[in-house]
């Protein structure tokens, strides 16, 4: 079964030293790129430099203004291989005024914030951006609002957000042969764990990764993670690392794949619905996200590879038509998207399977192989397709 597993390995490993080498070679010279664990006084220096040319301004007899690289804007976005998405040097930026009626709340809001991180840098602590918001809730109005500020803060100091401090609450999940050390010196191992381990929020700083795992499962949704597991999935396929961000991944996921891939150098699939949305997701951890672009070299993995559920294999394996849903607005909607972003041209295969989904008109979920065999999804279709090395 490891035959295809193992070549995909070593093809993967190739790739990635020569897109370290492009990588090496795109970025020489350039400063202004995030890293991974920056140290806690150049984050201070940066935060102390923003506020010096703030006062240097008001003693010039000028209103202060924040600038930022504007992350709504797919014109700020390019893509690059063996990185995914990432903001252009010379990227427009957005401006809050401290002058301007629209944006004063907002001018305000975000000094408060980089008040308390500075705080928290100061004296090596940290804080969720749920606890941060419920400290003054009357100010942020919403967390929407502060979970925006603080992701301008990391993009205009350029610096990974948990640098700041302010550390999302996780919800993706992990399990399968893996075990390391958290940073409060706790050994987790996720070989028993019967429903998964929480990803930590300290992804970063976890110590002794160990594993004998010959791949990492990716899987978009929770309620299959968990039926994966009910179904003793890490035995049949074993050894295995199963994850899931349950949906969309947050950044805690999003990092823990990553630092799977750095440290154990393993094939990473994906097991997606087969509909624009699952795609989507996928492309999240392969190339990353627009809000998140200043950040992509800690956070993407161009090596994941599309294992399933593909629309082509819907067809092949003639799932009946009753268990298949029509596309909404909403599908469409998201595919036009995508077929306009920068990195599409780079997945062909993929780009032949979306086709498949607008000609159907249908999408499929995960769920929908239970239609051929209640246990035909783990008896069946992940350990053929990996014996196969159907993944594109």
């Amino acid at each position: 079964m490891w035959k295809q597993i193992n070549e995909l390995k070593k093809s993967l490993i190739v790739d990635e030293n020569a897109e370290k080498g492009t990588s090496m070679r795109l970025t020489k010279g350039e400063p202004s790129r995030t890293v991974r664990n920056m140290e806690s006084a150049e984050v201070l220096r940066r935060i102390e430099e923003l506020i010096e040319d703030m006062i240097r301004s008001i003693s010039q007899g000028h209103s202060p203004v924040l600038s930022s690289t504007n992350r709504g804007l797919w014109g700020n976005i390019s893509f690059t291989e063996g990185v995914g998405l990432e903001m252009k040097e010379n990227a427009s930026l957005s401006e809050t005024r401290f002058n301007s009626t629209t944006s004063r709340i907002k001018f305000a809001l975000t000094l408060k914030t980089l008040a308390v991180c500075y705080k928290l840098i100061q004296t090596n602590t940290f804080c969720t951006k749920r606890d941060l918001y419920y400290n003054d809730p009357a100010a942020y109005s919403n967390q929407g609002t502060l979970d925006k500020i603080v992701d301008d803060v990391s993009c205009m100091l350029k610096v990974p957000r948990n640098s700041l401090h302010v550390l999302a609450t996780s919800k993706g999940c992990i399990a399968g042969n893996l075990s390391y050390i958290e940073v409060d010196g706790r050994f987790i191992d996720c070989t028993s764990a019967k429903s998964g381990i929480l990803i930590p929020a300290h992804v970063e700083d976890i110590q002794m990764i160990t594993s004998e795992a010959k791949f990492i499962l990716v899987v978009e949704k929770d309620a299959t993670f968990q039926k994966l597991l009910d179904e003793k999935i890490t035995a049949k396929l074993h050894p295995c690392i199963l994850v899931t961000g349950k949906g969309y991944p947050d950044v805690h996921t999003r990092l823990m794949v990553k630092r799977l891939w750095d440290s154990l150098h393993i094939p990473i699939l994906g097991l997606m619905d087969a509909d624009p949305h699952g795609l989507d997701i996928l492309c999240v951890y392969k190339f990353g996200s627009k809000a998140m672009s200043h950040d992509s070299p800690n956070l993407t993995v161009p090596a994941i590879k599309w294992l399933g559920v593909l629309p082509s294999d819907v067809k092949r394996l003639r799932v009946p038509e009753e268990v298949l849903l029509p596309l909404e607005k909403s599908d469409l909607n998201k595919a036009k998207d995508m077929l306009n972003r920068p990195y599409w041209q780079s997945v062909p295969l993929w780009m032949k399977e979306m086709q498949i989904i607008l000609e159907t008109g249908k999408k499929a979920e995960i769920q929908c192989l239970t239609a051929v065999a209640e246990d035909f999804l783990t008896d069946v279709y992940l350990p053929s397709k990996i014996k196969c090395g159907g993944w594109i």
